[in-house]
């Protein structure tokens, strides 16, 4: 395991016990967890974008914020539902968030998931063509924002502009070279993780995948993992490509994790989602090392490089961060993680802020 993140889906509801009552509170403890979770060592911060939810919906004003407040942590998205979206205008957003970040945006997109309203991304002016399916849509935008990142002039210039141009054909800005290669593609069946390796996308897989073959969730999405990575090598790629899997993971350490997480079912589920047969993978929460052994049977964990942890952000900030911790701390290192920040000299400031500390 080369790099362990967080995926908040970033809920607020006035509900009791809820420490995200408004999207404003969401929004700041979203960067404020992503800023805890590079300070202990994380590797990644990703967002859910969800619309018609009361949950993150816009991601790039919120991944320029965490770009601008951090400082290493890859910042990210699982994913943007790309039957929303119009790939000129996310282009430039998208730019926009890397530049700030310097580089460090690994955007995740696909077509989405079961929605809130009906067919709503006929509100934001978008419908499928003759013959096309919502699906097809998706992958359509997709495509074309793959197009557009390649930063190629295609637009024929103002012969009487306000400002000067540049040669040749004009391409949309700002363009941040190199985030083409650090788009996912978010993938529930074998067959679109294989269309994403062709389209030279690194493949998300989430907690969820169609039941394919009836064997437990962990060993059809190695499989699906598996076949990614062969379709990759016959498209003739030429650099490695990045693999994520999402899991809810908690380390019980104390008495409070016992109470939110432990004596609950960890079995995989089954279930319909958008007239899909759809196998749920299981929660694991248990001590540290009951946990690594949980973690080492489970074959997708081993196939992947990157392992994103889906966080409860209603608990806050604090309480997540602590979350995070516990796994970096008592669990990453028996996987095969190593801390990015040991053995980086340690830079001290004339003045030190408090240490934060996590209850």
């Amino acid at each position: 395991m080369k790099k362990i993140g967080f995926l908040s889906f970033g809920h607020w509801s006035d509900g009791r016990g809820s420490a995200t009552r408004s999207a404003s509170d969401v929004l700041l403890q979203s960067i404020d967890l992503a800023v805890a979770a590079e300070e202990l060592g994380a590797d990644g911060a990703y967002y859910r974008v969800h619309h018609f939810a009361r949950q993150l919906a816009s991601p790039f004003p919120l991944l320029a914020a965490v770009g601008a407040r951090t400082k290493r942590i890859e910042i990210g998205t699982g994913v943007i539902d790309m039957r929303y979206e119009n790939p000129f205008y996310m282009v430039e957003d998208a730019g926009s968030a890397d530049l700030i970040s310097g580089g460090r945006l690994q955007l995740g997109i696909s077509r989405g998931s079961p929605e809130q309203v009906v067919e709503g991304w006929r509100f934001f002016g978008y419908a499928p063509e003759d013959g096309e399916t919502d699906a097809d849509m998706g992958r359509r935008h997709a495509e074309a924002f793959l197009e557009l990142l390649k930063g190629e002039g295609f637009a024929q210039p103002n012969p009487r502009p306000m400002f000067a141009n540049p040669p040749g054909l004009l391409r949309l800005e700002p363009h941040s070279a190199g985030l083409r290669d650090r788009i996912w593609w978010g993938s529930a069946s074998d067959a679109t993780a294989v269309w994403a390796a062709r389209q030279g996308m690194n493949l998300q897989s989430s907690t969820l995948k169609a039941d394919e073959t009836g064997e437990p969730f962990h060993v059809q999405q190695a499989k699906q993992i598996r076949l990614y990575r062969e379709a990759w090598r016959q498209a003739g790629h030429q650099r490695t490509p990045r693999v994520s899997v999402s899991r809810s993971i908690f380390a019980l350490t104390n008495d409070m994790d016992r109470a939110y997480f432990g004596g609950g079912d960890s079995s995989d589920k089954v279930g319909v989602i958008d007239n899909m047969r759809a196998v749920f993978g299981r929660t694991y929460a248990a001590e540290p090392d009951r946990l690594v052994e949980q973690l080492r049977a489970d074959e997708a964990i081993a196939e992947a490089d990157t392992l994103l942890l889906t966080v409860p952000n209603q608990l806050g900030v604090d309480y997540n961060a602590r979350v995070i911790e516990s796994i970096l701390t008592h669990v990453a290192p028996a996987l095969g993680w190593r801390n990015p920040d040991v053995g980086r000299p340690v830079v001290q400031p004339a003045e030190t802020a408090p240490v934060a500390e996590y209850a």
